[in-house]
Parts: structure tokens; sequence; C-alpha cells
């Protein structure tokens, strides 16, 4: 063919010629044809039950959320009312704080972080409050510790001596006399340590705040029912009323780095919540720090609990359970410490589908009135969800005291046994800023 096509003249082999066309479509049919799309992708829909249109509402409902305002993205997430686990920080469940690293991958780690120097011992009084570095700050360290001394001790006797209170009605007696005291120390302590810590300046103290949490961790199959056999996303709530809490403008700064939750443990737990107990409910969902979305002080700095009056000590000793003496505020401190956290990195934007890009971390101290146990939470995480946390190493963080003691008791007018070691801790936990 190229021996006869080449002898041809070139008159022969113009456009019109019909040797010309033949040759033409003969060396476009050896190319590949690309061809364009005519019709749209075809997509699973969106009313069908299947797999495939359940992972496309899914898929629209994140993009729907993620496109969305914070004050929407609240609405969003917390619109669909199903039945729920509430979970309760104040719980007399055994062993409920090994349940609870379980439904908030939390790492419960023994003793403060390294910022408190909590279990170390200091050559100084200027080392153990760590507020100023030159020699002078020494002395002022201590006048500043004997007016806490001073302080503490007029609230003690405000409400266990000169207050004279008659016998209170059953369960009501932390209401009448714990209560008073620590409201009278939290504001007192707060007064007294703006000069040395200027986020007090701009800061917002809660009485009685109401805190919610919402989130989804794990999955179940329904056992019964029109829905029987479905596998369906496992919810839980955390309802928490704090004694008080400090909110401030300004982030606290982590305790440490985020990285460092990589090798945590996190106990698996396989049973159901039913077996903790846990009871599933339908109500509304709440997402709240104690504040509204506008207030500038967004961030939480210390929160203040105060245990139930079935919360006593000697009688749990006397039925052999005194290992759930801590057990108790361990619980308590981890629930109402990770609901606090995390609504504050909900109302900065984040959520299950769109984890934290930096720790949030907050305090909290909880008491009788006369024992004293502090904790610290790092939030390194929000995606709990079982689509968001197969390959999430991330784990948060939660640090806690044994319980301590902070005065023997109240004896003729005067304090007896008041601790300073406890005054010490609890002014670093205040002392703590951005």
């Amino acid at each position: 063919m190229a021996t006869r096509t080449a002898s041809l003249p070139l008159q022969a082999l113009n456009k019109n010629s019909p040797l010309f066309r033949r040759l033409v479509h003969t060396a476009d049919a050896t190319r590949p044809v690309v061809r364009q799309a005519v019709y749209p992708p075809i997509v699973a829909s969106l009313t069908a039950k299947s797999k495939s249109a359940r992972r496309r509402q899914t898929e629209e409902h994140v993009e729907k959320v993620r496109a969305a305002s914070v004050q929407d993205r609240l609405e969003l997430i917390t619109r669909i009312q199903r039945m729920k686990y509430v979970v309760y920080p104040q719980t007399f469940a055994r062993n409920a704080d090994t349940w609870y690293q379980h439904l908030t991958k939390t790492a419960c780690l023994p003793g403060l972080p390294q910022l408190f120097h909590y279990g170390q011992e200091e050559t100084s009084t200027m080392n153990i409050l760590g507020e100023l570095q030159s020699p002078p700050g020494g002395e002022e360290d201590a006048l500043l510790l004997d007016d806490v001394r001073s302080y503490v001790t007029h609230a003690l006797l405000q409400e266990h001596w000169h207050m004279k209170k008659g016998r209170s009605f059953l369960y009501r007696r932390q209401e009448l006399s714990a209560a008073p005291f620590l409201r009278n120390l939290v504001s007192g302590l707060t007064n007294m340590l703006m000069k040395r810590n200027p986020v007090f300046l701009h800061s917002c103290l809660d009485v009685s705040p109401q805190v919610n949490f919402y989130w989804l961790r794990g999955q179940r199959t329904i056992p019964r029912g029109h829905r029987r056999g479905r596998i369906e996303t496992t919810r839980f709530q955390i309802d928490d009323k704090p004694h008080s809490q400090i909110r401030i403008t300004q982030q606290l700064p982590q305790f440490t780095a985020l990285e460092d939750s990589y090798t945590a443990e996190v106990p698996e737990i396989s049973l159901p919540p039913d077996r903790l107990p846990l009871f599933r409910r339908q109500y509304e969902n709440n997402i709240f720090t104690g504040a509204k979305l506008p207030d500038p002080a967004c961030y939480g700095h210390t929160q203040f609990h105060l245990v139930p009056d079935r919360y006593h000590r000697d009688r749990m000793a006397k039925r052999n359970e005194a290992d759930q003496v801590e057990t108790f505020l361990r619980a308590n401190g981890m629930a109402s410490l990770f609901a606090w956290t995390a609504a504050q990195a909900v109302y900065q934007g984040f959520w299950n589908w769109a984890d934290v890009s930096r720790p949030f971390a907050s305090q909290a101290v909880i008491t009788d009135g006369q024992y004293l146990s502090f904790f610290c939470y790092q939030l390194n995480t929000l995606a709990l969800s079982v689509e968001t946390d197969s390959d999430n190493p991330r784990k948060n963080l939660f640090w806690g005291t044994e319980s301590m003691r902070l005065y023997e008791g109240v004896e003729d007018g005067a304090v007896v046994g008041l601790d300073d070691s406890v005054l010490k801790l609890l002014v670093q936990f205040l002392m703590n800023k951005p």
C-alpha cells in the first residue's frame, strides 16, 4: 500500500480525493478514542434502604455540618433525638472510672502534670508557688501564703463556729455547711490572686452552672422491634451541674504534648453500657459550657465540685468499699472535665468529623468541705465514633491526686491541723495562666 501510494501523483492526494479520505479514516481507527461523559455519575439513592444509601446520607450530612457556622453546627449535631445513655458524673457504680475511660477514650495517669511539681520536694516557698524567681519573690510568696491561710481560716470559722446552725434536713448537710464555705473560698481566693494572675481581671465566675455534652461512641445491634438486626451508633450525654466554675478569655496551656498521648493505654470494655449500669433515655441533646456562644470568656479554667450527702467515707469503709472512695472522685472528675472541655472545643468549631487541631486543658477541685482532690484534663481528640476512631492514635489524658485533708477540725474557735501543702497546691491551680 505504501509503495502504491508513493507512486501516485501529489495532485491525487488532495483533501477532496476519496483515497485521501480513506487513508485518514484508517489512521484514526488505530488511535484510542477518548469519549467525554454524557450522563452524570450514578450515585446511591437517598431514600433507599441500603448501605450505599446510608453512606451517602452520612457524607452529605457531614458536608452540610462542615459548611455551617458554629451556631448552626450545634443545632445540626444535636438535632436527631434518639435513645441515649445518660452518664452521671457522680455515680456510686463500682469501678465506674474504668468504664468512663473507655466511653471518653481517656487514659488515667497518676499524680499531676509536671507543671504543679506535685510529689516533688521543693527547697523554698518560692519554688512551690512558682511565680517569682528573684530573691524578694520568696518573701512575697510567703506573705501570699499567710494571707491565703488567714482567709481560709476565717471562712472555716464562719461556717463551723460563728454561724449557729441547727440540725439540717436529711441529705442537706453539704448544702447548708460545705457549699457556703466553698463559695466563699472560690470567690475570695480569686479576688486575692487577681494581682498575681491578671487573667482573673476578665474572668467569669459561674455559680451552679449547667454543663452538657453529647457524643457518639461505639455501635450496637438493635435486638428487637421493627428495626431489629440493624446496626446503630451508640449515643451518650453528660448532664453536669458543678458547684462553681471559672471561665477565662484565653486558653490554658497544654499540660503535655499531643503526641505523648499516642502510647497511653485506654481500657477496652466489650460489654454493653447497661452492665455498669447506664440507662437509655430520649430527650433533648445539649452541648453547653455554662455560657452562650458570644461570651468572650469561652475557655475553662477550674471547676469546683461538691460531693453529695450520700458520699460518706466512713460508711463506705464499713461496707468494705474503701477502694471505691477514690473511684467515685476519679469518675466525677473525669466525666465532668471531659464534658466541660469537649464542649469548649465544639464552641471553637471542632467536632467528631473535624478533630481538634490543638489540645484543650481544664482543671477541677472536688471536695466534701474537709478533703480536697485535684484533677487535670487535656482533650486531644473528639473523634470518638466508629467511623473516625479507626486510625486515630490520639487519646485524652487525665491526671488526679488522692484525697488530701485540708484541716482536722474546728475546736474552741480555732481551726486544728490546717495543711499548708493543700493550700499551696490550691494556689498553684488558681495561678495557672495562659
